[in-house]
């Protein structure tokens, strides 16, 4: 009989008991497929399982344990996809029942490098229609739930995924972040999330390669595990222009927590054009920007005005959409999401020139982000204003925040995150506590252009002194 309790265990952890045969990949393989099933239910994570392929994979990785004396770091670990990210033989719908059948040929880059890494592939995780919006939901399957409160939403649009890692359907999940859909899930569920710098992580899915927003990363329950698959999937590669000079670097080896943050300056900032944040919030993350200080860290105030980005991010994302499914909407627009169909409307009416000034804007924030980092190692804010929305939130509608109305879901719940997307910089959630309403809070630690190692050591420190990996939803699966 497989223990269950081997889904608990972070990858580097299973990597290091794989290698010194302590355990089975096929075991563990199993013990994933059968939570995964037995959760399925309530938490709806998985639009798509391989299991066979993945008990091949499992059996091959043992085989190659027993001959291999230098094995790849993932050998055995298993991995989920986002339902975005191209695998090979195995469903990429979307989260559309117009690519209900869709069977890619080919691995997206970032799959194919965590294969090579030895990692195993066990399903597809729930999103939203083409990743729109920030509640994991579609015709095509439903809704997915949050593994600490069923009648919360998992975030969006890498709901899936967050829900999957957090329950212990795998400890590494890929997940896609266009303007916080790595870390919005991430800070829902209490898990790590990771958007790295633009272009650190090759995107060889997106549609504009020039004009990108959209990011792909790691998303986990320890800042070592983040580590090791950015190890795995980050480096260059021609498909991607803003990948082709991209440095390599060291990401599990800097988040080995050690020393301190004596001589970092950091600037914290608990509004980013809101107005209006939980309390519980608040507090939670005011408590761990003084984490950080207490660590060394010189802490202040970052008082730079600050517009809220929703009105640009918008403005961009709405055409792209509007011109990117618009064969789709033509021919079948009464199976598409009606919410996608509503912003894509909304994206038509932008004139050229508003798309333009969104753009320049889009400069104008870059220079304004940029210049924090002249003073500051790092930047802190919370990732969301509030914890999981209920799961029936109107996603077009307002937000609540302490019992009163804030504002659209896009700029009051995380005004902290799409800012990155437009201005390329890498940014990482943590989990810093609990809302009185037992629900995880996140803080989000921004850093310049390829400072993603001094992101891992920022956040394995701040790890190691709030633990949180061993805390679990009260789920029986």
């Amino acid at each position: 009989m497989t223990d269950p309790a081997v889904c608990n265990l972070p990858a580097a952890t299973l990597a290091a008991r794989f290698r010194r045969r302590e355990l089975s990949p096929l075991e563990v393989v199993e013990a994933v497929l059968a939570r995964i099933e037995a959760s399925q239910p309530s938490l709806n994570a998985f639009l798509a399982v391989c299991a066979d392929d993945a008990r091949r994979d499992a059996r091959a990785a043992e085989a190659r344990l027993a001959d291999d004396d230098a094995p790849p770091p993932l050998l055995g670990v298993p991995f989920s996809v986002k339902d975005l990210v191209n695998t090979a033989g195995v469903v990429t719908s979307f989260g559309s029942r117009l690519l209900a059948d869709n069977m890619p040929t080919q691995d997206s880059l970032c799959v194919a490098r965590l294969k090579q890494a030895g990692a195993i592939l066990v399903g597809k995780t729930t999103t939203p229609e083409f990743g729109h919006k920030p509640l994991t939901e579609a015709p095509l399957f439903g809704r997915t739930a949050n593994p600490w409160d069923l009648g919360r939403t998992s975030g969006g649009s890498s709901g899936g995924a967050a829900a999957a890692v957090a329950a212990g359907l795998a400890p590494l999940a890929v997940g896609t972040d266009g303007g916080g859909s790595i870390r919005i899930p991430a800070a829902c569920c209490g898990i790590v999330g990771l958007k790295p710098t633009l272009g650190r992580v090759p995107h060889d899915q997106a549609a504009d390669r020039f004009g990108n927003l959209a990011y792909i990363g790691p998303m986990t329950r320890t800042v070592l595990d983040a580590g090791l698959m950015l190890d795995a999937m980050a480096g260059p590669a021609a498909c991607d222009p803003y990948a082709t000079a991209s440095p390599t670097d060291h990401f599990a080896a800097a988040a080995a927590a050690d020393g301190d943050l004596r001589d970092w300056r950091i600037g914290w900032r608990p509004f980013l054009g809101n107005e209006a944040i939980d309390c519980d919030v608040l507090g939670l993350a005011t408590a761990g920007a003084q984490v950080l200080a207490d660590l060394g860290a010189d802490v202040d105030s970052l008082k730079t005005p600050f517009e809220n980005t929703e009105p640009y991010w918008l403005a961009i994302t709405h055409s792209i959409w509007a011109s990117r499914f618009q064969d789709h909407a033509a021919g079948a627009r009464e199976q598409m999401d009606p919410t996608l169909l509503a912003q894509m409307d909304k994206g038509r009416d932008y004139s050229a020139v508003e798309l333009q000034d969104a753009l320049r804007a889009r400069s104008r924030i870059f220079d304004l982000v940029q210049s924090w980092f002249e003073h500051y190692d790092l930047i802190v804010t919370p990732t969301l204003a509030r914890s999981a929305v209920p799961i029936d939130q109107d996603p077009l509608g307002q937000v609540e925040i302490d019992g009163s109305p804030a504002g659209s879901l896009r700029g009051a719940w995380y005004p902290y995150t799409h800012p990155f997307n437009l201005t390329g910089h890498p940014a990482i959630t943590l989990p810093c506590g609990f809302a009185d309403d037992g629900l995880p809070v996140g803080l989000q630690l921004i850093a310049p252009w390829w400072a993603e190692t001094r992101l891992m050591k920022a956040a394995a420190l701040f790890e190691a002194a709030r633990p949180w990996a061993q805390t679990w939803p009260g789920l029986a699966f």
